[in-house]
This record gives C-alpha cells, structure tokens and sequence, in this order.
C-alpha cells in the first residue's frame, strides 16, 4: 500500500509537470506568429519565414543530432515521418491553405487535429475514450471557433480547405509520433534525438519547396514594425527560431510523453488563444466579446479533458538522459 500511494503521488507529480509543459509548448508555439507577421510585412515571403525559423532551430539542434546519431539507424522511419509532418508538413499545408481561405478558417479546421488524435486512439489503437474527454474538444474547437471568428469568412475554396485538413492531419501525426516508445516495453527514443533530426528532415524539405536562394537576405538585417515600433528583424528571428521552434518543439514532445496525445492535443488549443491575445497587445489586433468567450471556453474544454485522463497503473521511463529520464506518467484518456 504505501508503495502504491507513492507511485500515485509521482503519477499525479508527473502530469502536472507533463501539463505545465503542455501549456508553455502551447505559449511558445502561439508567439511564433506575432514575431513572424512583422517579418512578413517587412518584404519576407511567408514560406521564407519558415524556412529560416526551421533550418535555424536545425541548426541549434545539431549537436543532439550527432550525440543521437544512432536514432538513425534505431528509427529512421519515425525520425522520416516526425520531419515530414510533424515539422514540414503541419507549416507547409498550413501557408498553403491561407492563399485560398481566411486564416481564421483554415486555423480552425487545423486545430480540429484533437478531435482526430481521439479518432486515431478510438479507432485506430481501439483504445476506449471517455465522454469527458470528447466534451472537453468539442469545448476547445467550439471555443476556437469564437476566438477565430469564423463566421468572418463566408466563402470557402475546396482546395483551400483540404490544404487546412492536411494541417490538421500532419499536425495529428506531430502528436501520436511524439508519443511513440512512451506507453510500451521497448526503451522510448530520446525525445531531443527526434527533435533534432525531425527539424533537420523538415528543413531539407522546406529548402526544396521554400527555395530560400531567392529571399531577400537584406530585410533581416533592418527593423520591422511591430505596431508602431521598430523592432530589430534578427531579434524576431531568434525569437522565432529559439523560442517559438526549439522550446516550443522540446516541451511539446516531453508534454505528450508525459500525457497522451490527445489531451496534449487539446491542451495545444491554447496556442490559437495565445497568438490572439499576444497579437491584441504587441500587433494591435484587439479582440472582440466572442473572442474573448471563445478563448474561456477553449481554456474549459482542455481542462475537461486533461482532468478526465486516469492514471496509468505503472510507470515507465522515457529515455536516459535530460529531461527525458523524468518518469512518464501518461494516462489514457479512456
């Protein structure tokens, strides 16, 4: 008994810390958007703009890469897939979708990913979800429905939303791969080793489809204005590259390791909130009464499901080394 009470204690500890990570992944991710728009404005194309905020986080995570090397020979089809739709995938589908619909649009059907991480548990790994966990997404996507305003657009472009889907299916694969090795015998890959050639794998095939040989290098070595403000172009690059790729990137898969996919998914909602809200206070972009409502409602729905996930009866390590030698303490949202 006092055994199994201190296992319940670690339990609860580790998804806590797991949810904390959850919530600062989701904060890192969202302030992407608010650094890269000034980008964007000041004459850098928006491919171009992911294609530096890639390769650099690559570029960062270069020496995980060697000390994990042999990842490439353990897991070379999941540190394959991981770059191609966890990184490439979820950004180029996304900028793709945005030339054909209203970013709010294709922002909400990318972020119906948590709906299909719960199809993929209940369907595919025939793992029962519980009602708690379903209300709880249909909370989030509700919510994102207001914090986008979605009614704004009212034309929609076929292909502009299959580009959207394509986000949110890659963005589902970011999270189940994120998950692998974390609820099984077999020792789980180092999370910061997938990163690392993940980013890599996502920059190689960015630079093909981004074509960076013709962005205008010169924009990043003036100011762009953030509302009124110069700020300095290389400063929002290294924000974008450090905090909102690298940190978003770390803490997001250490979260799921700790968690699930789905309630990570839901809880990555809060990044659609927080680039709404960031951008009210750095951009100017003010939000509106239902915005606000919708983003207290997200917030609920991925309390709801993160409180509806038991936990699991044994615990597991993760990998050796870092962050990753925590102990997991993922439960199933069942």
């Amino acid at each position: 008994m006092p055994v199994r009470k201190s296992q319940s204690g670690q339990v609860g500890r580790g998804k806590g810390f797991g949810l904390g990570l959850a919530v600062v992944s989701a904060f890192a991710f969202g302030g992407s958007g608010v650094a890269a728009k000034p980008l964007i404005e000041a004459g850098l194309d928006p491919l171009h703009v992911v294609w530096l905020r890639v390769a650099g986080a690559a570029l960062v995570m270069l020496p995980l890469a060697v000390r994990h090397r042999a990842l490439l020979r353990e897991r070379p089809a999941l540190l394959a897939g991981f770059g191609l739709l966890g990184v490439a995938g979820v950004q180029a589908f996304y900028f793709a979708s945005i030339s054909r619909i209203p970013v709010g649009v294709a922002l909400l059907v990318e972020y119906l990913a948590p709906a299909l991480v719960l199809g993929w548990v209940r369907f595919v790994q025939r793992r029962p979800v519980t009602r708690a966990a379903a209300v709880g997404v249909i909370l989030a996507v509700g919510g994102l429905a207001c914090v986008v305003e979605v009614w704004a657009g009212l034309s929609f472009d076929a292909l502009g939303l299959l580009l959207a889907l394509g986000a949110a299916c890659c963005q589902v694969g970011y999270f189940v791969l994120s998950d692998q090795g974390s609820d099984s015998g077999e020792r789980a890959p180092d999370p910061l080793g997938v990163i690392a050639y993940g980013l890599l794998v996502g920059a190689a095939v960015l630079t093909v489809v981004a074509r960076p040989w013709n962005m205008d290098w010169a924009v990043l070595a003036g100011t762009a204005d953030m509302d009124g403000t110069p700020v300095s172009a290389g400063l929002l690059l290294a924000w974008i590259v450090l905090i909102a790729t690298v940190v978003a990137y770390v803490t997001g898969v250490v979260s799921v390791r700790r968690l699930s996919p789905q309630v990570a998914g839901v809880v990555a909602c809060l990044e659609a909130v927080v680039a709404t809200v960031l951008a009210w206070f750095l951009l100017g972009e003010h939000l509106s009464a239902p915005q606000i409502v919708g983003g207290a409602v997200v917030l609920a729905g991925a309390f709801i499901a993160q409180s509806s996930a038991p936990a699991k009866t044994s615990l597991e390590p993760v990998a050796s080394g870092g962050p990753e030698r925590e102990l997991s303490a993922r439960g199933n949202v069942a």
